[in-house]
């Protein structure tokens, strides 16, 4: 079954997210795009709200978020309960995120990375599954940490 994806950009990840997009639903997957609509400056913050909202929600499995360098949206998403965002530039990232941290908000910068290794990392996320095991532990104190349990880090 594909995954249902969620995407959003601001201005300077735009065109990026756009031409992902396409590629994305060609390949059939169901994507929901949260904005950002033209190259047109805008707040990225809103956009990454929205990402994070659909994905707690429950209507996307994963997300993208796209900006200039992908930090912007990185910090931002991960001010959100359930949410696990890694900004990265390189496959192997892209790829261990999802198995030992099981990120489900893929973040790179469209003036950080060129549309071929965008590609790249997109297939290696939304491709890679969580291991489990000795990392669920590990993501389980990450919770306990956003849901403020500090006895769990004792």
């Amino acid at each position: 079954m594909m995954k249902k994806l969620v995407m959003g950009a601001d201005h300077a990840g735009y065109a990026l997210k756009d031409k992902i997009k396409a590629v994305l639903i060609e390949r059939g997957y169901e994507v929901t795009d949260v904005g950002t609509f033209s190259s047109e400056s805008c707040k990225y913050p809103i956009i990454a709200h929205e990402l994070c909202k659909n994905i707690q929600d429950g209507k996307s499995e994963m997300g993208i978020l796209i900006c200039g360098t992908g930090v912007g949206m990185s910090l931002c998403a991960n001010k959100h309960k359930g949410i696990r965002a890694a900004c990265v530039s390189d496959t192997f990232s892209a790829r261990l995120t999802r198995m030992h941290n099981d990120s489900n908000v893929l973040c790179f910068g469209e003036r950080v990375v060129g549309y071929g290794l965008a590609m790249e990392l997109v297939d290696a996320f939304i491709e890679t599954e969580f291991e489990g095991g000795r990392h669920a532990e590990r993501v389980a104190l990450i919770n306990a940490i956003e849901n403020e349990n500090f006895e769990l880090l004792k």
